[in-house]
């Protein structure tokens, strides 16, 4: 087996990714926390609520669905991305509306529905890139001094080609490859806080308009995303994934203020 080098740009690109998926979600906690006086009760349940919705009962419907259709689903693009924009959107904004509904009802307001979606999208992003950035890190370290070769001979011989075939990709991939997990977790967490805040227009005013684009918005980014990465460049997408995101971010927000200030104005309803 030979060994390449894995590039100190690559690295710098683990340790964005890294910084994005946990340093981010931490500040935005804090700075929620401190200066709007939210509840860190209302970061907990955000994660709880995505570690039991999206990856314990979504994963056993994926396992179900997987096991009964066979390759219907993974050999069609278009059926995949439906597939998993409606699951996605389903157990997510599920999850979202019963915590908002029954564990937050008694201090249900903005300022905890953003500090929700941190909780959301922070578990998310900690749980599926903090976690593979730690570990990429690691193991670019072992390889770049030598150590790699001791882990790998206490193997046999199919187990160390296949690991080696997987990490092939940590010297030959090119270095900005490993900025796009902290863009697409940055993407993310915007997208949660703002499915957040229109989850919470819906549960505290009774609005289902604002459920439905709740839900039609997680589905319609989850499949637009599926279908584009068969034809646009993983920069390209990550870009465009960040600017949509952003949008309904700034949307969100948006409406909530502008619901204040008509909140706060009672001439102009």
């Amino acid at each position: 087996m030979e060994w390449g080098t894995v590039s100190a740009a690559s690295m710098a690109g683990m340790i964005f990714s890294l910084l994005v998926s946990v340093g981010l979600p931490v500040i935005l906690a804090v700075m929620i926390r401190k200066k709007l006086g939210a509840q860190m009760k209302s970061l907990f349940v955000g994660a709880g609520i995505f570690v039991c919705f999206a990856m314990v009962l979504e994963q056993i419907l994926h396992t179900l669905v997987f096991s009964a259709a066979g390759t219907a689903l993974t050999s069609n693009v278009f059926l995949y991305a439906l597939y998993g924009g409606l699951a996605a959107a389903l157990f997510e904004e599920a999850g979202r509306y019963i915590a908002m509904r029954f564990f937050m009802k008694n201090a249900l307001d903005r300022d905890n529905a953003l500090m929700y979606g941190v909780g959301h999208g922070g578990i998310e992003a900690i749980l599926l890139m903090g976690m593979a950035s730690v570990n990429n890190l690691l193991i670019s370290a072992m390889i770049n001094n030598g150590g790699i070769s001791e882990v790998m001979s206490q193997m046999d011989a199919e187990t160390a080609r296949t690991t080696y075939e997987q990490l092939t990709a940590l010297w030959q991939s090119p270095s900005y490859m490993f900025y796009m997990g902290g863009l697409e977790r940055l993407s993310a967490l915007a997208l949660q806080i703002g499915l957040s805040l229109f989850m919470f227009r819906a549960v505290k005013e009774g609005r289902k308009g604002f459920l439905l684009l709740a839900f039609g918005t997680h589905f319609l980014v989850d499949f637009l995303t599926v279908i584009a990465a068969g034809t646009l460049s993983t920069a390209v997408l990550e870009i465009l994934l960040l600017i949509a995101s952003a949008a309904v971010l700034g949307y969100a927000l948006w409406v909530c203020r502008k619901k204040e200030d008509t909140v706060g104005h009672p001439a102009q309803q």
